[in-house]
């Protein structure tokens, strides 16, 4: 962010933010995203209305407009044609719109454009090279997703021949999941995650946090890892809902790009391997789709993961997996919240320095969950109100959600492979401290979230998703 200071070793954290004031409104990358996410909504949300105003159908304004690649099996220029239609006006629709808001942000944050622009076009053609890929039908049917091969082509470059400065410029990583995961705060519609009741909060909410402190302090007193950064954001990342808690996360402790990178990379890696092989173990013990789908729901790091787990057991496992991961999606603002408390009040005051005012806590606290929240709350409200707002509502997520976000994380996530040096995570690596925390958090979370599955939905609540089956 534009002339703050965050040397967290000193008192001096964010004076100058704090001096800026007003400013941090429309210099700071996190109100940016709010801005941004919270205009593509509002527009989407206008032209949609008008469309069911008029009588016609709810995207009718939108449809054509915002596009990305579609499936292929040979040649890779049939991604580009979706039910027989041309998506390339959508994909050049997704460019403009992007370039427009990103670009109009940078300039506002005082970025160089003109570096900027040329990077952005580089970073969003590899990232349609990244989707591209992804809609290939074998690895599709591996569910191999775009965000692992838009990393791979990030950290190619990055490893290769190097990042130039004017491309990185344009490797916005937080801007790009920020923005996204505002957008994502419109999809978690309060009123049907309430349909699956207390035994999905009790999965969601009270397994997360056990597994979150828990794995942090595993780290600290019984690994004793060097880096307290590194540690609670993979304990975040593994144990709420992946990189979108891990970039949270680290935004509220300050950590190192390169710790987030290690986090992510670890994230990806055993989604891969978990999504694969948990339907198998599901079928093998015998489980029950309703108890596997909430076991999926609350493990599985990425929520495409999550849904293409669970659609692998059948409908009724993919909606409880989906809505368990919904409602744990929800404490990625809590989760930033506690971890920006924490970081300022304990790991980063001086031993017998002055306690922290509520201003640095708020200057620490990610900006961009405000835009979550009030994206949750608003559109839960109109989905609520009338069929009309719940089709408006419906229609705009899937272009805000299935297009948009897609995009934005797809850009982040190349950024993250550009931004990326191996000889700067090999450091971390060391004695493979970060692979040990992973796994040993990760077993700890499979089994306490089995239990609470167990209990709640094959004891306590044994008929809680038939509510979401109707």
């Amino acid at each position: 962010m534009a002339n703050e200071t965050h040397d967290s070793g000193d008192s001096t954290v964010h004076v100058t933010a704090t001096k800026l004031g007003w400013q941090q409104l429309v210099r700071s990358e996190d109100w940016w995203a709010v801005w941004i996410g919270g205009a593509i909504l509002a527009i989407c949300t206008l032209l949609v209305w008008q469309g069911v105003a008029a009588g016609g159908k709810d995207s009718s304004l939108l449809a054509g407009w915002l596009g990305k690649p579609g499936s292929w099996t040979a040649n890779p220029l049939d991604a580009f044609t979706v039910k027989k239609a041309n998506v390339l006006p959508g994909v050049a629709g997704v460019f403009l719109v992007s370039l427009i808001a990103f670009g109009i942000g940078a300039a506002v944050m005082r970025k160089q454009l003109l570096p900027f622009v040329a990077g952005f076009c580089l970073v969003f053609l590899l990232s349609l090279l990244a989707l591209v890929l992804a809609g290939q039908s074998v690895i599709k049917y591996y569910n191999l997703e775009y965000a692992l091969w838009a990393l791979l082509v990030g950290l190619l470059i990055s490893n290769t021949v190097g990042t130039p400065s004017w491309l990185r410029s344009a490797a916005c990583t937080e801007f790009y999941i920020k923005t996204g995961l505002v957008l994502l705060g419109a999809e978690i519609l309060v009123g049907r995650l309430l349909a699956l009741g207390l035994p999905g909060v009790f999965v969601s909410w009270v397994v997360t946090p056990i597994v979150l402190i828990g794995t942090f302090w595993f780290g600290q007193r019984v690994l004793r890892m060097t880096s307290p950064t590194l540690n609670i954001v993979i304990a975040a990342d593994m144990s709420v809902c992946g990189v979108s808690a891990a970039i949270a996360t680290a935004a509220a402790c300050k950590a190192k790009r390169s710790e987030l990178s290690l986090a992510i990379g670890l994230s990806l890696t055993f989604t891969v391997i978990m999504m694969v092989v948990m339907p198998v173990a599901i079928r093998a013990m015998g489980m029950s789709n309703v108890l596997g789908g909430a076991w999926l729901g609350g493990t599985i790091d990425a929520t495409g993961a999550v849904a293409a787990a669970g659609a692998i057991l059948g409908e009724d496992a993919l909606a409880v997996a989906a809505t368990v991961k919904m409602i744990q999606n929800i404490l990625i603002g809590v989760v930033a919240f506690g971890v920006a408390v924490y970081w300022v009040t304990r790991v980063e005051r001086q031993e017998g320095g002055a306690r922290p005012s509520l201003m640095e806590i708020w200057h620490r606290f990610p900006k961009f969950i405000l835009g979550f929240v009030a994206a949750s709350v608003i559109f839960s409200w109109l989905a609520a109100s009338s069929a009309d707002g719940e089709r408006v509502v419906d229609a705009v997520l899937g272009h805000t959600g299935a297009t948009l976000r897609t995009w934005f994380f797809c850009l982040a996530f190349v950024s993250i492979g550009l931004e990326t040096n191996f000889r700067e995570l090999s450091a971390y690596m060391k004695g493979g401290k970060p692979l040990v925390l992973y796994l040993v958090g990760q077993t700890f979370n499979l089994c306490l979230t089995l239990l609470m599955a167990w209990l709640m939905f094959e004891k306590v609540f044994p008929h809680a998703a038939d509510a979401l089956q109707k």
